[in-house]
């Protein structure tokens, strides 16, 4: 993070008090890191001699101290005259240990406003006495609604430049009072402050004698510290899964970071969004002694009783506990930052947790002017900096909680081109009818242009009935052998048969995608691929290593209303009813052949084939 990080500014060594995070945002010049600079003197919490070591600076360079320069410690940053990342800084009350978090107020910087305002419990909005309420004021007052952010205190600073008139500041407080109304914000505190004079910081000051409330310090000790998210109930993201192999290590433990609640040994636990169950066997840690219990904030490892294929991206939870909800059409506010609009069709990805899937805007509901509360209708993108209510679509289920409950697994990001161009929050899942894939198919059977050749005229010609055979498992299980000599069976027979391998399906794919990318492309091309072969009549052959139930979904969808066969070999990891044919493994691979070509002549795709 650029900006002024911990280089100087270390929080305290009193471990007793207890943390919070807050956030100081506001208008750009309206004075927010004059406001933690000066609050940060007030308290005497920076190191020996940095103030007189900041002021000497100036003073070579024949330019006026400002207690902003204490914060923005970049070199453009003070060229500028504007906070241009989030930086943090720490200090205590006699309360309690405070993280601030001083956040840029230019427009171009609302990205940055919003990855420092997402990490606060509470925050400290800042509004210049002089300008008054500005677009960025109402802005930010409403992405704090959207963050869940309540705990709000308004600082209106440079009372000295309207010298000190209760009038000024009761318009500005009557006229926030009623916009933080409207997203749902009630501020605790209104403060009158002149933060390059100290006025009303850490101290009251004689200049407001009409001023009964609170100092901006004694606001934030009145903030009420939130929740422990170890009272949550257990949400892991799956990082990733390891198997250890030497030395007679045969763990397979999945990794990932708390997010919120506990787990014990011997807790029944779901993963969502698969639905596969098990019980925790032991909590992992590295050269730790053996744990009972994972707590939030804590990056561990499972083990458990029953080994169940999960990926990286699902999220475990306690089955005795609040489950997340799950779906793939999923009704969100967003506030997008990209230089291009969101569009409809455009393939984007979304990040929640650790799950990373493609997206879709399916349906813009509402545009929201969020300086000025107005909405727009009937839009069919989004543009820049604009605050919107839609529907976005993913390839995959994927599993979340409202953000006033969970944060981390309510929140989420969009990538646009490897940036991230957006970010929102989950209302609630959509339920339809309908998905993209569902309407592509029907719309392609519309525009679909056949001849007189109907399927079972091809049947009778080829003395066989089309399906795709789809041979699922983990890696290394033989799968990809038994393929090549069931094609070459089959087409011994005088079968009309082809064995598509994976670098032939992959072929023309973006090389330039990451792996999980290219496996949504790959399963989505031999979906169209699989429709094509089998309504000419043929039987087709394909491998799949890892293939859930969702995936086998979309190949189904795409290759309808053709036929398909499920062979699975090694351990079975879909649901029940899902698999045609298991094979434990393969000790012979002829004797694996004639079992899925038994398979084909009892299901009549192999007609008068005979042993």
């Amino acid at each position: 993070m650029a900006g002024l990080t911990t280089n100087n500014l270390q929080p305290t060594a009193n471990t007793e008090l207890e943390q919070m995070s807050i956030v100081v945002i506001g208008h750009v010049d309206h004075g927010k890191s004059t406001v933690v600079g000066r609050l940060l003197a007030d308290t005497q919490s920076l190191p020996e001699g940095k103030l007189e070591d900041v002021k000497a600076q100036c003073k070579r360079n024949s330019k006026p101290f400002e207690y902003a320069f204490l914060l923005d410690a970049l070199k453009d940053e003070q060229d500028q005259g504007i906070t241009i990342d989030s930086a943090r800084c720490f200090f205590k009350s006699d309360r309690r240990q405070y993280i601030i978090i001083d956040a840029p107020g230019h427009i171009e910087f609302l990205k940055n406003m919003i990855s420092g305002a997402a990490r606060a419990e509470a925050a400290v909005l800042v509004i210049d006495a002089k300008e008054g309420v500005q677009e960025n004021s109402r802005r930010h007052g409403y992405l704090l609604s959207m963050l869940g952010i309540r705990q709000v205190v308004v600082v209106v600073n440079k009372m000295d430049l309207v010298a000190y008139d209760e009038s000024v500041f009761d318009a500005i407080e009557t006229e926030y009072t009623a916009f933080l109304g409207k997203v749902g914000i009630q501020a605790r505190y209104f403060i009158p402050v002149s933060a390059r004079e100290g006025d009303n910081i850490a101290t009251r000051s004689p200049s407001t004698p009409w001023f009964t409330g609170p100092t901006v310090l004694e606001s934030l000790d009145n903030f009420v510290k939130e929740p422990s998210p170890v009272d949550q109930p257990f949400r892991c993201p799956v990082q990733d899964i390891y198997k250890f192999t030497e030395e007679d290590d045969d763990r397979r433990i999945v990794a990932g970071r708390v997010e919120s609640g506990v787990a014990h040994v011997g807790d029944e636990v779901v993963f969502l969004p698969s639905g596969k169950t098990s019980t925790i066997a032991t909590v992992e840690g590295f050269n730790l002694p053996v744990q009972a219990e994972a707590v939030a904030g804590q990056s561990t490892g499972f083990t458990l009783t029953a080994q169940v294929y999960v990926k990286p991206g699902e999220i475990m939870v306690r089955q005795d506990e609040i489950q997340p909800q799950v779906g793939t059409q999923l009704k969100v506010n967003i506030f997008w930052m990209g230089r291009r609009p969101l569009v409809k069709n455009k393939r984007y990805k979304l990040k929640l947790a650790t799950a990373k899937v493609p997206v879709w805007l399916r349906q813009v509901n509402t545009v929201l002017d969020a300086s000025e509360l107005t909405t727009a209708m009937n839009r069919q993108q989004i543009e820049r900096h604009d605050v919107a209510e839609c529907v976005l679509e993913t390839l995959k289920p994927v599993a979340f909680d409202q953000t006033a409950d969970i944060a981390a697994t309510g929140r989420f990001v969009i990538i646009d081109n490897y940036e991230i161009a957006g970010g929102g929050v989950i209302l609630e899942p959509v339920e339809s009818q309908t998905n993209r894939i569902q309407e592509g198919v029907t719309q392609r059977e519309k525009s679909w242009q056949r001849s007189q050749i109907t399927g079972n005229m091809r049947a009778a010609r080829y003395g066989q009935r089309s399906t795709l055979v789809i041979l699922s498992g983990l890696a290394d299980t033989g799968k990809n052998t038994l393929a090549k000599a069931l094609e070459e069976s089959l087409f011994q027979q005088g079968r009309f048969v082809y064995y598509l391998g994976l670098s032939n399906a992959l072929a023309g794919l973006d090389a330039d995608s990451d792996v999980s990318e290219q496996r949504d492309q790959y399963l989505r091309r031999l979906g169209e691929v699989s429709h094509l072969f089998t309504d000419a009549g043929m039987i087709l052959i394909a491998t799949v290593s890892g293939l859930d139930d969702y995936e086998l979904a979309m190949i189904r969808t795409l290759n309808h209303p053709s036929d398909d066969l499920v062979i699975n070999v090694g351990d079975n990891h879909f649901k029940d009813n899902t698999v045609d044919l298991q094979i434990d493994r393969i000790d012979d691979v002829g004797q694996a052949v004639t079992q899925v070509q038994q398979l084909l002549a009892s299901r009549k795709y192999l007609i008068e084939y005979y042993l």
